[in-house]
C-alpha cells in the first residue's frame, strides 16, 4: 500500500488532501503543530477508511520541526510515495505593519521548509523511480501581494524548475495555486473576508480533486477552477500597476 505525507493536515486544504488520499486507500502521515487535533483526525481517517494514519507533531517554522519531517521522508524502509507541502499562513497587515520576525517565520515555513522537505522526499523517490510532490502555493504568486505573494511565487518557480530537472526520473512535482478557499486560513490570520465576492470562493475538496487529476496528467502547475485560470491570464497581460491596484481592492489578505 502506498503512503502519503501531508503537512498542515488538520484543517483546510491539508485535511481535504488527507481525506481524499485515505479514501483512495493510501496510508497517511499527518503533520501539524497540534497533537490532539492530529490524533483525532488520524483516528477518524483510520476508522472511516481502514488505512494506517500516523502523526508527526512539528512546527515547520523551526529547524527541529523541519528536521523531524525530513527524517520521516528519508526512511527507506517505510517510503513516502506522495508528499503534500501544504503548511502555511498569512500575516495581517501591509509591508512594515508586520514585524520582520513574523515575515521571516513565514519565509521559513513557505520557502525553507518546502525546499528541505521536497529535497528529502525527491531524493528517496528518485532512487525508487517514482513518486509525487505537491507544493501548495496560491494565485497570490502571480500578484503583487507583499511577502506572502513573493513566498508563493518562489514556491511556483522552485517547483516548476525542480520538475523540469527531474523530468525523466519518474518523480512528478506540481505547484498548486488555488484562489480563495473556504478554510480556517483567513480566520487564523485575523483577516476579514467580507470584501471577497461569493463567486470567488472555492471548495477545498474540489480543489484537491482538481490537483490530483492535474498531477496524474503530469502537469507542473495547477490552477483549480476556470474562473481563476481566466483571471490569472488577464493578470499576466495587464499592466503591473493596474494589477496592483485591483489586487488591493480585496483587502489586506491573500487567496488560499
Amino acid at each position: 500500500m502506498t503512503s502519503a505525507l501531508i503537512t498542515g493536515a488538520t484543517s483546510g486544504i491539508g485535511a481535504a488532501f488527507a481525506h481524499r488520499l485515505a479514501r483512495d486507500g493510501h496510508d497517511v502521515v499527518l503533520v501539524a503543530r497540534n497533537t490532539e487535533r492530529l490524533r483525532q483526525y488520524a483516528t477518524e481517517l483510520h476508522d472511516r477508511h481502514g488505512v494506517e494514519a500516523s502523526i508527526i507533531t512539528a512546527d515547520l517554522a523551526t529547524d527541529d520541526g523541519i528536521a523531524s519531517v525530513e527524517e520521516r521522508l528519508r526512511d527507506r524502509k517505510h517510503p513516502i510515495d506522495l508528499l503534500v507541502n501544504n503548511a502555511g499562513f498569512g500575516n495581517k497587515g501591509r509591508y512594515l505593519e508586520v514585524p520582520v520576525e513574523d515575515e521571516l517565520r513565514m519565509l521559513k515555513v513557505h520557502c525553507e521548509a518546502v525546499l528541505r522537505l521536497t529535497s528529502a522526499a525527491a531524493e528517496s523517490m528518485r532512487e525508487r523511480g517514482r513518486g509525487g510532490i505537491v507544493n501548495v502555493a496560491s494565485v497570490a504568486a502571480f500578484l503583487p501581494r507583499g511577502t506572502y505573494g513573493a513566498s508563493k511565487a518562489w514556491v511556483v518557480q522552485f517547483t516548476q524548475g525542480a520538475a523540469r530537472d527531474l523530468g525523466r526520473s519518474g518523480v512528478r512535482l506540481m505547484a498548486l495555486c488555488p484562489g480563495f478557499v473556504r478554510t480556517e486560513f483567513h480566520e487564523r490570520a485575523g483577516m476579514a473576508a467580507e470584501n471577497v465576492p461569493g463567486w470567488m470562493w472555492l471548495d477545498a475538496d474540489r480543489v484537491v480533486d482538481t490537483a490530483m487529476a492535474d498531477l496524474a496528467r503530469g502537469r507542473s502547475l495547477s490552477i483549480p477552477d476556470p474562473r481563476y485560470k481566466a483571471l490569472m491570464g488577464v493578470a499576466r497581460l495587464a499592466p503591473r500597476g493596474l494589477v496592483a491596484r485591483a489586487s488591493s481592492t480585496t483587502g489586506r489578505f491573500s487567496p488560499r
